[in-house]
């Protein structure tokens, strides 16, 4: 990699490009991404900025600012676009590339700044949520922001009162953006904060505490401009679920993703492809040294990070989307120490997996795997084939080209290709909620009312609903149906059993969803 400044950038650019490319092919995915786009939507309805609401009542799972944001853009933008909500989380993505560009040439030098982009930019799991509206990426942004502050704090004692005044913007940024788990990704540094700083022009243990201090009281402050309106216009319950319940109930007892502690840990080979599947790679790390203060700032956020959200009750891969910079970052170091080599047999371990991939497609699409739902969704059948010739391709590049160059391709190829593969085939109508959502609009004033485990408000923003929707158990349909003429009522087939018969059947989210108007049963 002769000029990794040009390359960076060019990798960069098609990060950009497969992100918009996953946004015109996707439809918005439940429930996350329909949820959240959703609450959006409401805030844009009411105009209550303080207080997000989800199916018009008041929505206590995540602080505002995502919902600011995409407001902000629908503003700018002219009017309420799903684009519009949707290119939020990649454009934060973008800022978390240039935010570990930057620590790597402010720990390093600017070479390995650059390799460290072009390495998460060619991650395929961080490419994959990075190109969805989710908060994670905003998240990684308040990280990287809070460390590049953090370091200079530490290490300039001169800058430090102003350093530390941006920590704390950094942290309630975090805050904002996803509550106090900030503290799960910046509490790691902060704590083991002497293993990697230098002891001729660090801080003292009580220069430290003050300044921390004086970091939380900004960020307290800063955050109290939200939560105190909010505590106060959204009530009781919502006080004591913003303040206290979302964050513990994650922790201590998952009401939400519980998971065995070493589930992400058995995930990494797959969170972290291609890049650890390269024998160059692990040849590189045996060369680092534990003596270099910078590697080891990175392995206290990595392997803390990883350690932490290890061991709370609730966990989802997304949660690490901020730690990647740092597994970007030692990859960097590891494989700028790496013996000269050339792609080739390098690269074939990641590149076969891709092909697998690419095989599995097919399988699937053939019906050869038993499953019937996947089989129709993978149809037409080309779909698959065409993803697979494209895995083909992808594993000859990655042979073919430079070590590095051949798996950022590979990396971020390999989520063009599920992007177009869902585009292609029918696994896009299969989660798209907007023709449930049709349906349902033109019976919104007469009322309307699903049956699910939890309604997530997945028709909302795809039917731009202006009324609650009814959450109903299986028992309570019958009557529903009956007490609404004109009404429409959503839900899977099977969870509802009633005489008559449904006036159109749509398959979303893994289920045949039944549509029943109502009035009297004919």
């Amino acid at each position: 990699m002769h000029k990794p400044r040009i390359f960076a950038l060019g990798v960069i650019a098609a990060f950009a490009v497969v992100a918009v490319v996953g946004i015109l092919l996707r439809p918005l995915i439940p429930i996350d991404e329909t949820r959240y786009v959703d609450v959006a939507w409401e805030m844009w309805l009411s105009g209550d900025y303080f207080v997000p609401h989800k199916n018009f009542e008041i929505y206590t799972d995540k602080p505002p600012l995502l919902f600011w944001l995409i407001n902000l853009v629908w503003a700018v933008t002219g009017g309420v676009s799903g684009f519009g909500a949707r290119i939020v989380g990649p454009l934060f993505a973008l800022a978390t590339l240039a935010g570990t560009w930057a620590l790597g040439r402010r720990l390093w030098d600017g070479r390995t700044g650059a390799l460290a982009a072009i390495i998460l930019a060619g991650s395929s799991v961080f490419a994959i949520y990075g190109g969805t509206t989710m908060f994670d990426t905003m998240l990684a942004v308040a990280t990287l922001a809070g460390l590049l502050v953090l370091h200079s704090a530490l290490s300039q004692p001169g800058v430090a009162r102003r350093q530390w005044v941006l920590f704390g913007l950094c942290l309630a940024l975090g805050v904002l953006a996803k509550g106090p788990v900030i503290l799960f990704h910046l509490g790691p540094a902060l704590i083991g904060w002497k293993l990697w700083t230098d002891p001729e022009s660090r801080p003292t243990g009580r220069e430290f505490a003050k300044g921390l201090g004086r970091a939380l009281l900004v960020c307290l402050a800063v955050v109290a401009l939200w939560v105190v309106p909010a505590a106060i216009m959204g009530g009781a319950e919502y006080r004591e679920m913003i303040l206290w319940k979302q964050t513990s109930g994650r922790v201590v007892n998952s009401f939400a993703h519980a998971r065995p502690w070493f589930w992400l840990l058995a995930l990494m080979p797959v969170v972290l492809f291609p890049w650890v599947w390269s024998p160059s790679l692990w040849a590189g790390m045996r060369r680092l040294s534990l003596s270099d203060r910078a590697l080891r700032l990175c392995l206290v956020w990595g392997l803390g990070g990883l350690a932490l959200f290890s061991l709370i009750s609730g966990k989802q891969v997304h949660y690490l989307v901020p730690e990647f910079p740092a597994f970007a970052l030692i990859f960097a170091r590891a494989l700028l120490g790496a013996p000269e080599q050339k792609g080739g047999l390098m690269n074939v371990p990641a590149a076969v997996l891709a092909v697998l991939l690419g095989v599995l497609a097919v399988v699937a699409g053939f019906g050869l795997t038993g499953d019937a739902v996947i089989e129709a969704q993978l149809r037409p059948i080309w779909a698959p084939l065409v993803f697979l010739v494209l895995m083909l391709g992808l594993a000859a590049a990655a042979y073919l080209l430079p070590r590095i160059a051949g798996l950022a391709v590979l990396g971020l190829g390999t989520v063009l290709g599920l992007n177009l593969l869902i585009g292609m085939s029918g696994l896009s109508a299969a989660y798209d909620s907007a023709p449930i959502a049709a349906r349902l609009v033109p019976h919104a004033e007469a009322g309307l009312a699903v049956v699910a485990n939890r309604y997530n408000a997945e028709f909302g923003f795809e039917g731009r609903m202006t009324t609650h929707v009814d959450e109903l158990t299986a028992e309570e349909a019958e009557g529903w149906l009956a007490a609404h003429p004109g009404g429409m009522l959503a839900a899977p087939c099977k969870r509802v059993e009633t005489a008559r018969p449904p006036a159109e059947v749509i398959h979303f989210y893994g289920d045949d969803w039944c549509l029943w108007e109502g009035g009297a049963a004919q």
